[in-house]
């Protein structure tokens, strides 16, 4: 299975001139990388302007479509050829409040839509500490998949996504990333069998740069990265793509 290196743009860049001399630059050192699988997430304003690699959105609604203000469904993403959708990021669940319950129905409806879903499961500094985190990831896991079927995870990579390394700088170690990794697969095969759990994609994402991105993927085990704050360097996200294989 080849790595996912998938790029979270967040809200970022503020011109579309930026964002299509960003994705141009990227484009054209990756274009013939064929050992790694390379996703764009930028903001939905910049999605039907970028053409040549595959595309994400970085969130959707739960509704399929109607008075919803604001919001962008599943079936829109699909229908503009978009192939992949990040859900439960954790600035999603800090600043908009996400519950567990509304990433579920997110997950199913980006699933009934045809889109790929990365899915960010990740514990707070304080769970952590206070030894809470095995808990806080499960419980993610076992509500946000509620009702998904066995046949619909092959549609999902899980994002294990500490949030106090998240545009941090002090990145996860090496070793707690593959214990990490390793509870997350033991709870898929919990909830649904071996098989899921081994054909499960589970990569990694917080502070990712150029000179660490290697160990993530070598020796934690990681299937791939999600990649924030290095994304936006063109240079800086090659190398680590290039990393990846």
């Amino acid at each position: 299975m080849k790595p996912l290196i998938a790029a979270n743009w967040k809200c970022n860049p503020t011109s579309q001139k930026e964002a299509k001399t960003l994705f141009e630059g990227i484009k054209k050192r990756v274009k013939n990388i064929k050992n790694a699988e390379v996703v764009i997430c930028p903001p939905f304003v910049y999605l039907s302007i970028l053409k040549g690699l595959t595309l994400g959105a970085q969130n959707c609604y739960f509704e399929e479509k109607g008075a919803f203000t604001g919001e962008i469904s599943a079936l829109i993403l699909k229908n503009m050829g978009i192939d992949y959708v990040i859900i439960g990021h954790s600035e999603r669940r800090k600043y908009f409040k996400e519950t567990n319950e509304e990433i579920n129905k997110k997950i199913k409806r980006a699933i009934s839509a045809g889109l790929k879903v990365i899915f960010c499961v990740g514990e707070t500094s304080q769970e952590r500490d206070e030894g809470n985190k095995t808990n806080i990831i499960k419980n993610q896991l076992k509500e946000g998949l509620e009702g998904i079927s066995k046949a619909e995870t092959k549609n999902i990579t899980i994002a294990y996504e500490p949030i106090w390394a998240i545009g941090t700088g002090n990145n996860c170690s090496v070793d707690e990333t593959m214990t990490s990794i390793l509870f997350i697969k033991q709870t898929l095969n919990n909830l649904y069998n071996r098989a899921v759990a081994d054909k499960t994609r589970v990569i990694y994402g917080g502070s990712v740069k150029g000179e660490n991105s290697n160990s993530y993927i070598k020796e934690a085990g990681a299937s791939g990265l999600l990649v924030g704050g290095a994304s936006l360097k063109t240079e800086e996200f090659v190398k680590i793509v290039k990393s990846s294989i």
